[in-house]
Parts: structure tokens; C-alpha cells; sequence
């Protein structure tokens, strides 16, 4: 009981160590699982006993014979599930060629280049070492997020990274199983007939379990044939009866039904989807924490003791620092992607629970058949999980700066609301280059402004999802724009330090405009002008114009005409390179005027004949600049 207790507590304790620093979890949960196995029945016990034996060895641990395994085996299934639900197809289209690239020929790369390195400097058999380099194809985005949730990066580069670690998991786990079956069945004859059909029945009965699966839980959820306080124990119970179900018509094909059941849900109109997916969320954190403080506890003190070499240096610096820039180079190439941005993505390649937890469970079942070399497995792919994470968690925002990746200034823009009125403004600052994110709990307009071709999210600011969004990395602006003022103050007070460096802002209420006064600081647009006089405008003018500013004095009566028309509001100042200058409440902007300079603003087009000339006052303005 202390010790299930005990890695449950530990595992949370290092996740909040984790988010506490800003690294990635798998580091402290695998430097905590060694220092209760094998470093602790090694120097801290007396009796040379682990604190915690996951395996009972006929006096103490937790799982007996093959029990350990089979947890983990049904953990992985869960957390490539919930990997699973997070693919949706028009993102992945929107990556490019680069990332198909990388999944496919960066992935043969890696299992060839790693595989012919591991069998020249261990001497391990070309099955083993084709295992190994499997194993290691993988880098999981629940080892990337953290790296570059604190990194401005430009977003095509993470999103590369984003999207290579989402979709390679699967192919990784998918070759690993392959090499596996072809050592299982085809022994010493390596490539035999046998293991092909047996990798075929893999494919068969991996995607058939997933999709019908898939689409009978879809079909009884949109039904309501759940009710809703047993719909997140279904989905479970369903995921792991389609791997139970797929493991028996075809070993080892249950990870890849499991897989095409989440991207096949994660496509499908559910309601309950996002509800599904914070629940799988919570699950997979509490289950990475439980895996790797296991895993690591469970290796002995002299499966460490075999990388004591420095052919363990070697192995790690070519596959580091050869193999996978080989791999990028080759995949990145003729892409639209820069020198230093492609030397970027090379150094940023650690690897996850996947291949830990896969390597543990193949390697002890290997070892169990009598495979020679088999006990070499689990610690190589271990050296490599917490070498690749180290180093990536240590020195990527370090390299980012070095080789000129690292964005100077934040220029993103982040709209909480997706309603018409962001949806119109979130429009023209994308065809004026801006990169513009909308964020809404309302998933219809969600999907009108995805219709409009405008990057949107489907998110609660209650949650802290939010901030680890690495697609946010190079938001420097916030607009607060929804019809909930208290919702806006919310947004401005949690979120103004992560994504509002370069400018926070908020409509603003009914009270302030009515005492334009007492505007607050972080106004947005004109202080006589709340969201539901904006969406009035935008009932009757749906529509962003721009005028050309002759002088300062003329921009000053173009306002003063604006202030007297409640069908006209300004919004930015174009200057005459093309950027956006946001006009808010306390400053408008009169201080950078100059030649070529436009006004855009929302609503009826200027009557520019009435416009007046003379010299007016200009409000206080500030230093604030875009």
C-alpha cells in the first residue's frame, strides 16, 4: 500500500517539480524512478533491497509474473488514445509537405542510421539493433511541449515539431512492433514469410478494431444512449476492449487500433468531445507519472552498468548530433524552411513514454525467450530518453537564441471571442500578415471562423491549457472582445504576462463608457464603445475601411469627425510599411502620423468632404508601439 501510494505522490510531485521550472516531466519522473530502484538498492538500503520493486521477486513488489507489462501495455493504449483525439486532419494538411517528410523518410533515416550504429559499437544483432533503432524513431509531444511552450519560435518551425511528434508515436510504436514480430516468429531467418502475415494481421485487425469502434462509440454518444456522468467511463472501458479485443485476433495490434480510434473519433462531430479530451488529458498525466517512476525503478543496477562504457557516448552523440540532422536535412529539403530554422529542428528530437514504455515491455519479453543481447534493449532506449531530454530541456531556448530562431518580438496576436465582430477583425489583420489566434467555448463560432480560413481554438480560459498551447509561442498582443466584461477583466488579469507583453487589451463595459473618465488603461478601440455598440456597427456596416492620413491635423479631425458618428470606429494606424498600430483608449496613436500613413477603421465609409483640417487637440498619448 505505501508504495502504490507512494509513486502516485511522487509522480505528482515531479509533475508539478515540472511545470514549477518549465521542463519536461519525463526528467524528474525518471531520475525519481532510478533513485527508488536502482540507485537506492544499490547505495541507500541496507538490506540492497529497491523502495519500490515493481516486479515481486517471492518476498516483495507490486506486479507478479508478467502483470507489470500488462499495465503498461494498457496505460500506452490510453495515452496514444488521447494522442489520437488531438490529430485533426485540416491541421495536418496545413503543415506541409515537411512534417509528411519527416514521418516517412526522416523515420527510415533514424531506423537505418540508428540501427546500423547500434549493431557496430554494441555488437548487438541486426534484429536487436533494428529494434532499438525503432524504438527511438518516436519524439512524443509530451516531451516537446514543455521545451517549446517558453520559446517564441516562428510558427511554421513549431508547429513541425508539434505536428512530428503527434504523428510519429504511432509509426515508431508501428516499426518497433514489426522488428518485434519479425524476432518473435521469424527467429533466426530474420525477414520470414510468417512474421509478414503476422505483420499484416497487425494492420488488419489494428485499423478494422479502430474504426468500427470509433464510429459505434460516435453513433452512441451522438445518440445519447451514454448518459453523461458515465461518458468519460465508457469511452475507457471502450478504449481498452478495443485493445484487449484487437491483442487477440492479432498480438501486438492493439496500439494501433487504438490509435486510428482516437484520429477517428478526434474527426467526428461529438459534442462531448472536448469533455472527453480533458478527462483523457488528466488520465494521461496521472499514467506518465505512475509509467515512468515504474519503469525506471524496475531496472537493476547492472542493466545500468552496461552503458558504463564509451561506446554509450558514441552511440548517443551519432544518433544525436548525425542521424537526426541527417534526417531532417534530407526531409526538409527544398522546403520554404530556413538554414538555421532547419538546424533548429534537428536539435530538438527527445524521445517519450512510447519508447521507454515499449522498450521496457519488448525487452523483458525478449530476455524471457532466451534473445541474446535482449538485456541491452531497455537501458539503451532509456539512455536515450533521458539524454535527448536533458539536453533539449537544458539548451533549446539557449540554441534558439544562437542560431537566430528565437523571435525578438512577440507580434501574434490572441482574440478571446470568436464572435462576428473578432471574426471580421481577426480576417483583415491576417491578410495584413499578421498571425492571429481565436479562442472561444462556443464551438459554432469556432467553426465560422475556421470557415473563414482564420486559426481558431476551441478552449476554456478557466483551464490552464491554454498557456502550454506552443501554437501561441509567438503571441505578444491579447484582445479581449467577448460580451461577458467580466470575462475580459478575467483574460487581461490571468493572461497579460504570457501572451500581452507587447499590449493587453479589453472592450470596454457598459459603466466605463458611460464615464469615459474612468477608462481603463488597457481599453480597446474608443472609450464610448462597448461590445454591444460595436456589434451594432457591425449589423449595419459589416465591413473594415481604410482612408488615407495627409497630415497629423488631418488624422486629428478624421477622429474628432469619428467621435460624433456612432457608425464609425477606429481601430488602427497603418503606417507606411504595412504594420498595424492599435488605436485604444488612452492612445490614439496621433504622436507616429506621418506621410502615407492610413486609418482603418470599422463601419460607413468617411464623407471625406466634411472632413475638417483645423488643428485640434490631440489626446495624451504614451510610448506604446507595435
Amino acid at each position: 500500500m505505501l508504495e502504490l501510494a507512494g509513486i502516485i505522490i511522487l509522480g505528482i510531485l515531479a509533475q508539478w517539480v515540472a511545470w514549477k521550472f518549465k521542463i519536461p516531466a519525463i526528467l524528474p519522473l525518471i531520475l525519481i524512478g532510478l533513485l527508488v530502484g536502482p540507485i537506492a538498492a544499490e547505495f541507500l538500503s541496507e538490506d540492497k533491497t529497491k523502495w519500490i520493486e515493481p516486479i515481486w521477486n517471492g518476498t516483495n513488489g507490486l506486479f507478479p509474473g508478467d502483470s507489470l507489462y500488462y499495465f503498461v501495455s494498457l496505460a500506452i493504449s490510453i495515452i496514444l488514445f488521447e494522442g489520437g483525439l488531438t490529430l485533426k486532419r485540416s491541421e495536418i494538411k496545413n503543415v506541409g509537405p515537411v512534417i509528411t517528410k519527416l514521418i516517412t523518410v526522416g523515420s527510415a533515416i533514424t531506423f537505418f542510421g540508428a540501427g546500423i550504429v547500434a549493431h557496430y559499437t554494441f555488437n548487438l544483432s541486426w534484429d536487436l539493433s533494428f529494434l532499438f533503432a525503432g524504438l527511438i524513431i518516436v519524439t512524443g509531444p509530451t516531451v516537446i511541449t514543455p521545451i517549446l511552450r517558453n520559446i517564441p519560435l516562428k510558427k511554421d518551425v513549431s508547429t513541425v515539431l508539434k505536428w512530428e511528434g503527434i504523428l510519429i508515436d504511432p509509426i515508431g510504436a508501428l516499426v518497433a512492433v514489426l522488428v518485434f514480430e519479425f524476432i518473435s516468429v521469424g527467429g533466426d531467418s530474420g525477414f520470414t514469410k510468417t512474421a509478414l502475415m503476422e505483420f499484416g494481421k497487425i494492420v488488419l485487425f489494428g485499423t478494422t478494431f479502430g474504426f468500427t469502434f470509433a464510429h459505434a462509440l460516435a453513433f452512441a454518444i451522438n445518440k445519447k444512449l451514454i448518459p453523461h456522468y458515465l461518458l468519460n467511463v465508457v469511452s475507457l472501458s471502450t478504449v481498452l476492449l478495443v485493445f484487449v479485443e484487437s491483442e487477440l485476433f492479432a498480438h501486438e495490434s492493439g496500439l494501433l487500433a487504438v490509435v486510428v480510434m482516437g484520429m477517428v473519433l478526434g474527426n467526428s462531430k461529438l459534442d462531448n468531445l472536448k469533455e472527453l479530451l480533458y478527462f483523457k488529458e488528466s488520465l494521461s498525466v496521472l499514467l506518465i507519472s505512475i509509467l515512468f517512476i515504474l519503469l525506471a525503478a524496475n531496472i537493476d543496477i547492472e542493466d545500468l552498468m552496461l552503458l558504463y562504457t564509451w561506446d554509450t557516448v558514441i552511440l548517443f552523440a551519432i544518433v544525436v548530433f548525425v542521424v537526426r540532422p541527417l534526417a531532417v536535412f534530407v526531409s526538409t529539403h527544398g522546403s520554404k524552411l530556413k538554414l538555421n530554422e532547419k538546424v533548429f529542428i534537428s536539435w530538438v528530437g527527445p524521445r517519450g513514454i512510447v519508447a521507454a514504455g515499449i522498450a521496457s515491455l519488448f525487452g523483458s519479453k525478449l530476455m524471457k525467450q532466451g534473445v541474446e543481447g535482449a538485456e541491452y534493449i531497455t537501458p539503451l532506449v532509456f539512455m536515450i530518453v533521458l539524454g535527448t531530454v536533458l539536453l533539449n530541456a537544458t539548451t533549446a531556448r539557449l540554441f534558439a537564441r544562437l542560431v537566430g530562431v528565437f523571435l525578438k518580438k512577440s507580434n501574434g496576436i490572441l482574440i478571446v471571442g470568436a464572435s462576428k465582430l473578432s471574426r471580421l477583425l481577426g480576417h483583415y489583420l491576417v491578410n495584413n500578415g499578421r498571425h492571429v489566434v481565436l479562442i472561444d467555448s462556443n464551438q459554432n463560432n469556432i467553426d465560422k471562423a475556421e470557415e473563414l480560413g482564420l486559426e481558431a481554438l476551441s478552449s476554456n480560459i478557466y483551464a490552464d491549457t491554454l498557456s502550454d498551447n506552443i501554437e501561441l509561442n509567438d503571441v505578444g498582443y491579447i484582445m479581449a472582445m467577448t460580451g461577458n466584461s467580466d470575462i475580459n477583466a478575467y483574460v487581461i488579469e490571468k493572461f497579460s504576462k504570457d501572451f500581452g507583453e507587447n499590449g493587453s487589451y479589453r472592450l470596454v463595459t457598459s459603466d466605463e463608457m458611460n464615464n469615459p473618465e474612468n477608462s481603463p488603461k488597457e481599453g480597446l478601440f474608443s472609450p464610448t464603445d462597448d461590445y454591444i455598440n460595436l456589434t451594432e456597427v457591425i449589423r449595419k456596416y459589416p465591413a473594415i475601411q481604410e482612408i488615407d492620413i495627409h497630415d497629423v491635423a488631418h488624422y486629428e479631425g478624421l477622429m474628432e469627425m469619428a467621435s460624433k458618428d456612432k457608425y464609425i470606429i477606429p481601430l488602427f494606424i497603418k503606417d507606411d510599411e504595412g504594420m498595424l498600430h492599435i488605436i485604444s483608449v488612452h492612445n490614439t496613436r496621433s504622436d507616429i502620423v506621418g506621410q502615407n500613413f492610413m486609418l482603418v477603421y470599422l463601419g460607413k465609409p468617411f464623407d471625406v468632404e466634411k472632413v475638417s483640417t483645423e488643428d485640434y487637440s490631440a489626446p495624451p498619448t504614451d510610448s506604446i508601439s507595435n
